[in-house]
């Protein structure tokens, strides 16, 4: 890799869905943008071994809370959007319109370019099929969810979506990386940002560890995309966030039980049909898992007697939006979940119970909570205005950090729509320049 060039119009720290939208829309603009990774950039393999080490890693993508949850995120270009279910879900509107945001633009712009619809029923594995079936059967709002799968690319019968697909089927951000690098823009990998360098009252760059030596990066606009957990981090460090950093996490349970086989099970494509109660706070969905996966959550809830049944477990996944609390410190979250968080939980896991019971499943069994979304810890109407700018010109945040509310969604694509509108903000499309910025509201949690 070549070295950098001293001077940017921009940085941007993290290349997931936030990030990279950003870093694209910048570079197409015509801005000299750097990206930072703090992971690496090796082709997605579909391993279990690639996934733990971008994810499971104790204390960079893996932290336990106090009440024992396990929380994770992925330390790779094109972040978690590799490991993740690749379900589309609209940004809530509503919660938006509320700071003054429309993201509907956005949104249409990505529908037209990326692959996002359900999966052709060719697609839907047996597992989800059933489900779906048994759950209608009760009269439930069950449906195909939206998916950013190429199906033309998508294989039958794997299992390797949160693994990270090989095949190029589930889209990543990593496909914005590819396009703003080819529009101009710079990658560093192995670079861990660590804080951002104010001078005149101004961010004027980073510092990062990049494979193992400090270096600064010196830009004209610094966007932090690092995630719920990192960019609260570098802010933190940086001298720019003081106080306790709560958040959400989006706690999910696994509930399973054992029907008799089913030809092919245990090998598809998850989140391919759910339902979602915006009210109650509550979303399930069919959740397929690959087999160690499915054995983990087994050993987690004591159940070594379904160790071997896999192939025959049908699995609903019940996400909860829960109450944003805790705090995020320089190695380590804390969090646990408030009594309406775990009234959630139980009412869901009855919903999932029902319809397990519906599908003819026996042995049903639930997983202790674990969670994959961490965010609002620099929210949008709190620590940020309605441009993601915080009170330190030429500093933004654009990752789950930003969001406003507890939010029980999968974030893909809202993320993608923030960014998008920020990179074009910020590139003063149509027609100007990178412009000065005045200070938003103060940046405290």
């Amino acid at each position: 890799m070549s070295a950098p060039t001293s001077s940017f119009d921009a940085v941007v720290a993290g290349t997931g869905p936030g990030g990279a939208s950003v870093a694209r829309e910048l570079a197409r603009a015509g801005a000299r943008v750097l990206m930072l990774e703090a992971g690496d950039a090796a082709p997605l393999a579909g391993t279990l071994a690639q996934m733990a080490a971008m994810a499971a890693v104790p204390g960079k993508g893996a932290f336990l809370h106090r009440d024992l949850s396990l929380l994770v995120r992925a330390l790779t270009t094109g972040g978690t959007s590799t490991i993740n279910f690749a379900t589309a879900a609209a940004p809530p509107a509503p919660m938006f319109a509320a700071h003054g945001i429309d993201l509907a633009p956005a949104l249409a712009a990505w529908r037209a370019e990326l692959p996002m619809a359900p999966l052709p029923d060719g697609l839907v594995g047996p597992m989800a099929a059933r489900i779906m079936a048994a759950a209608q059967a009760r009269g439930l709002p069950w449906r195909k969810l939206d998916k950013m799968i190429r199906p033309a690319s998508c294989r039958t019968g794997c299992w390797r979506c949160v693994y990270g697909c090989p095949f190029g089927a589930k889209w990543t951000a990593r496909e914005l990386v590819d396009d703003a690098r080819a529009h101009g823009a710079q990658l560093v990998t192995d670079a861990r940002v660590t804080r951002v360098l104010v001078e005149g009252g101004r961010a004027v760059g980073v510092e990062a560890i990049v494979a193992g030596r400090a270096q600064a990066f010196r830009a004209g606009r610094v966007v932090l995309a690092a995630g719920g957990i990192g960019s609260p981090r570098i802010l933190r460090a940086s001298g720019l966030l003081a106080g306790p950093v709560p958040f959400f996490s989006d706690p999910v349970v696994a509930v399973m039980g054992t029907v008799d086989a089913i030809e092919g099970g245990g090998a598809e494509v998850p989140m391919a049909a759910g339902m979602s109660d915006p009210q109650a706070g509550i979303t399930l969905s069919d959740l397929t898992l690959p087999r160690p996966m499915y054995q983990a959550f087994a050993a987690q809830a004591g159940r070594v007697d379904r160790l071997f049944a896999h192939a025959r477990t049908l699995t609903i996944m019940v996400k909860i939006r829960d109450e944003i609390g805790g705090d995020v410190g320089p190695r380590w979250v804390d969090k646990t979940l408030h009594p309406a968080d775990r009234r959630r939980l139980a009412d869901g896991t009855a919903i999932a119970r029902g319809i397990l019971e519906q599908a003819g499943a026996r042995r049903i069994f639930a997983s202790h909570h674990f969670a994959a979304h961490p965010g609002g810890t620099v929210r949008i109407g709190r620590a940020l205005d309605a441009d993601l700018r915080t009170a330190v010109p030429g500093l933004y945040v654009c990752d789950a950090s930003a969001l406003p509310e507890p939010w029980g969604l999968p974030p893909t694509l809202t993320l993608l729509c923030l960014g998008w509108r920020l990179g074009r903000h910020l590139a003063g499309a149509p027609g100007h320049a990178l412009s000065a910025d005045a200070p938003a509201a103060s940046p405290s949690a």
